[in-house]
């Protein structure tokens, strides 16, 4: 293919992009960054990026939905008592392992990203870089998404993104609902 044609097929591909999150009522302003995560039978989420405040985390999960890491994975973990809390996403092993297994929730890809705190609160929407909990600097590919306001969390974790469309597929989410594909709709 030569470097003309793939332009233009790449151009293509980022209106249809745009033109869907714009269906979704969100419309991306120009240098902003969004990703879609399709939710089988739920909808789209869609999520804008914290690039500049959150450079590291951002890069990583950018990076990894080029290579297509996290299409087909699991939400494996979503807690709602005593209160909305977090939905997990981003282990591979949920690809391969049952949910209920003890190392679900311990996987990554491999490169660790340190804490970057931001100016964020952890509030319904919020999206955050996890990591272990004796370990800042251990973030990896594993990402949550707030469920309400989680204030004891703020400072602790890297909040690198904020769901701008879908928090109604959001709300819904469950234990094994799969992420079809995960795109990056505008940068």
């Amino acid at each position: 293919m030569n470097p003309r044609t793939f332009r233009c097929l790449a151009l293509v591909a980022l209106q249809i992009g745009v033109a869907s999150a714009f269906a979704q009522g969100y419309a991306p302003q120009p240098g902003e960054t969004v990703v879609r995560f399709d939710v089988e039978n739920r909808g789209s989420i869609f999520v804008r990026f914290f690039t500049k405040e959150a450079p590291k985390a951002t890069a990583q999960v950018l990076r990894l939905s080029r290579q297509g890491f996290y299409n087909g994975l699991q939400f494996f973990r979503v807690e709602r008592t005593p209160r909305p809390y977090l939905a997990f996403f981003g282990d591979p092993q949920t690809k391969s392992l049952s949910l209920d297994s003890p190392q679900v929730g311990t996987g990554g890809s491999g490169t660790k990203v340190p804490l970057e705190t931001t100016p964020y609160e952890h509030e319904e929407g919020s999206v955050g870089l996890a990591r272990p909990s004796d370990n800042p600097n251990g973030g990896d590919s594993q990402i949550y998404f707030s469920l309400g306001r989680s204030k004891f969390l703020d400072g602790k974790y890297t909040i690198f993104g904020k769901v701008v469309s879908g928090i109604e597929v959001l709300r819904k989410l469950e234990k094994g609902d799969r992420v079809t594909s995960v795109r990056i709709v505008s940068e």
